[in-house]
Order: C-alpha cells, then sequence, then structure tokens
C-alpha cells in the first residue's frame, strides 16, 4: 500500500509544528504558565495576549491549530531575533516579563488549550 505524498508530507508538518511548540514550551512555556498560575496579574496579562494571537490567526472564524500556532510563534522570534533580540541565558523575571516572553508565552497557553481539546 503506497501512502500518499500529500499525506506524507502533511504529516510530516504537523510533526514539525508539534516539535517547534515543544521547544518553545521546554524553553518559555514550562516555567512561564507555572509562574502565571501562581501570580493572577501575569495570568490576565497572557490571556490578553493570547486573545491577540488568536484575533491576528482569525481564531473567531477558524479553529486554531498547531501549525498556524508554530508558524505565528517562529515569526514573532525571527522578527525578535532580526532586530537584535536574543532568548534570556538565565530566569525570567516573570514578575516584569517582557513584551515579546508574554507574547511567547500565549503561544505556550494556546497550544496547550489545544493538546486538551
Amino acid at each position: 500500500m503506497r501512502v500518499p505524498f500529500t499525506r506524507v508530507a502533511a504529516r510530516s508538518a504537523v510533526d514539525s509544528a508539534r516539535s517547534s511548540l515543544a521547544a518553545l514550551t521546554v524553553s518559555v512555556g514550562t516555567v512561564g504558565l507555572a509562574a502565571a498560575a501562581a501570580r493572577p496579574g501575569l495570568l490576565a496579562l497572557v490571556d490578553q495576549h493570547a486573545a491577540a494571537v488568536r484575533d491576528s490567526l482569525d481564531g473567531d472564524r477558524r479553529p486554531l491549530t498547531t501549525a498556524a500556532l508554530a508558524g505565528y510563534a517562529e515569526g514573532v522570534r525571527t522578527a525578535a531575533l532580526e532586530h537584535g533580540w536574543t532568548l534570556p541565558s538565565g530566569p525570567v523575571d516573570w514578575s516584569e516579563p517582557e513584551w515579546l516572553l508574554t507574547r511567547l508565552l500565549a503561544v505556550c497557553a494556546l497550544a496547550r488549550s489545544l493538546d486538551r481539546a
């Protein structure tokens, strides 16, 4: 039995998107979401950013997908890197996180909600 190339390519794209979001979760999401669970102000900020991400991906009209979230996060990171941003090398101060980390954390929160659906 032969599997059509389009199905293989689609599966590879989904696997790549999942891998990208998993790496983001390891670098930012796990610690950040734990901090948000303990800090209501941070949680509210993450929720606001998640709503903005959802809006930019037309999440009200189309279901969010792993691929869309991974692509969004990659675009945000690429733009930030082009402007000289680097991922923090040490622990992040989640009491006053920078915009970019909060946005990426929101992507992690949305990805987590997809996993639960």
